[in-house]
């Protein structure tokens, strides 16, 4: 696999499909070994959402990519809030094939989007870690798929024009680019690990991590907005 570092000006258009067959493969086995009364927890990152709730909004994203409906307003807090209410009556069981079938079936199809899309998959790793940290899983943000959402996450930035930083990473051989290169300001600089500098750039708690950020504030990192 090229670095981080390599394809921070270059977009792989099948790196969000890998990043999500990958990530197939590690959660759906661990949602269909799970008791029902799981779907119901609270996930922390998602106030007033449940695991069933966050595994909803995933499935019903994907299945718009799949299925080609975007309509105005789609992905905003309202939609998401409908498509979970739409599943409302759902079994678990069908929630998650239709997790699923999306995480199989989406990746061409954001490859041919030419990179608006490709946050979705990078989001839809990021919940797959919400979804653990309620469940009481380890490894929430880290895993196999961790290589693939920090390059996604170098792409994404650079894509968006983002601050530039430079992360050296604990767990990486290479350093990772991430951001834009306008030259108004100096890049920013985190020392620390992989997990903890998505968790970051998500918006997600950091408390009791060890890391270390100069030449920016965290809620600057923020990509999604919450």
């Amino acid at each position: 696999m090229t670095t981080p570092a390599d394809v921070h000006d270059v977009r792989d258009p099948e790196l969000p499909g890998r990043l999500l067959t990958v990530e197939r493969d590690a959660l759906v086995p661990l949602l269909r070994g799970r008791a029902d009364a799981d779907f119901a927890l609270p996930v922390t990152a998602c106030p007033g959402w449940t695991v069933r709730d966050v595994l909803a909004h995933c499935s019903a994203a994907l299945s718009r990519v799949v299925e080609s409906r975007f309509e105005k307003g789609v992905f905003s807090p309202g939609s998401n809030e409908r498509d979970i209410a739409e599943r409302a009556q759902w079994a678990n069981s069908r929630v998650v094939d239709e997790l699923e079938r999306g995480m199989t079936e989406a990746g061409p199809l954001i490859a041919k989007a030419g990179g608006v899309l490709d946050v979705l998959a990078l989001g839809e790793w990021v919940h797959a870690g919400d979804v653990r940290v309620a469940l009481g899983e380890p490894g929430a943000y880290a895993g196999a798929g961790l290589p693939y959402a920090l390059e996604l996450l170098a792409q994404v930035t650079c894509l968006k024009g983002h601050l530039s930083l430079h992360a050296d990473l604990d767990d990486a051989d290479e350093p990772l680019r991430l951001g834009g290169t306008s030259g108004e300001r100096p890049p920013a600089r985190y020392i620390g690990d992989g997990p903890t500098l998505v968790r970051l750039y998500a918006g997600r708690p950091v408390d009791g991590a060890s890391y270390e950020l100069a030449g920016a504030e965290a809620a600057e990192l923020n990509i999604f907005g919450y």
